[in-house]
């Protein structure tokens, strides 16, 4: 009777671990599509969004969907997101990494209830921080709210010099947003529930980790910003 007691509880628990690992994989996936739309949105109007050359030109992108108001005020927290960086060799995105954000200040806070944020990486400097485990955000010309419109490359303005370029869009508004004093750290729950391993951000950006099917939507839209495109 024992026995089969034992056998009844380690079959819970293992369908319980199932249940719960299943609920962790969807909610990763639903962020992954949700970071596909918000990107998708915010570059579908180049008239009042990032410039395409500043995307084209960045070494790295972060994107974090659906963050509640008031999430980057000090104290405050958190927002999750993903990054991708480019290869070394072709330039080609990386396979994405999931990432927590805590804390901070977006400066002026637009009015809505969810604010999307996306951070462009633009040089070396800016990816070998973001790529540590831990990395928060200040300092003087390591990150400016970013220009937005059509075209970057006429704007002189010193911020272009800037190892990270902070975007912040709430109710349909987009604008450059000034964001210090964010933490950026590895969110390895959601790395594992994604790559089924135990994974730092580092190895799936930097070792040319295979593309989950679930990033197959972020990625398309992402590769469509890509510098090897020819012709343009």
């Amino acid at each position: 009777m024992k026995r089969l007691s034992g056998i009844f509880l380690i079959a819970a628990s293992v369908a319980t671990f199932a249940l719960t690992a299943s609920a962790a994989t969807k909610d990763v996936t639903e962020r992954l599509h949700e970071a596909a739309t918000v990107f998708s949105e915010v570059t579908a109007a180049p008239d009042k969004g990032i410039p395409h050359d500043l995307i084209q030109r960045a070494r790295c992108i972060v994107i974090v969907p659906g963050l509640k108001k008031g999430a980057f005020i000090v104290g405050a927290k958190f927002g999750k997101g993903f990054i991708s960086c480019r290869g070394a060799a072709d330039m080609s995105w990386s396979a994405p990494a999931a990432i927590r954000v805590e804390g901070g200040s977006f400066g002026f806070q637009i009015g809505g209830e969810e604010t999307d944020a996306i951070l462009l990486v633009m040089n070396d400097g800016g990816e070998r921080k973001l790529l540590s485990s831990q990395f928060t955000l200040g300092g003087e010309g390591e990150v400016a709210a970013g220009p937005v419109g059509r075209d970057a490359s006429a704007q002189t303005d010193a911020k272009l010099t800037a190892e990270i370029l902070s975007y912040s869009r709430s109710r349909g508004v987009f604008a450059g947003i000034s964001l210090q004093g964010a933490t950026l750290r590895e969110d390895e729950g959601a790395n594992e529930d994604l790559y089924g391993a135990k994974l730092s951000n580092k190895e799936i950006v930097s070792a040319h980790h295979a593309r989950p099917e679930a990033a197959r939507e972020l990625m398309g839209i992402l590769d469509r910003y890509s510098p090897m495109e020819k012709g343009k």
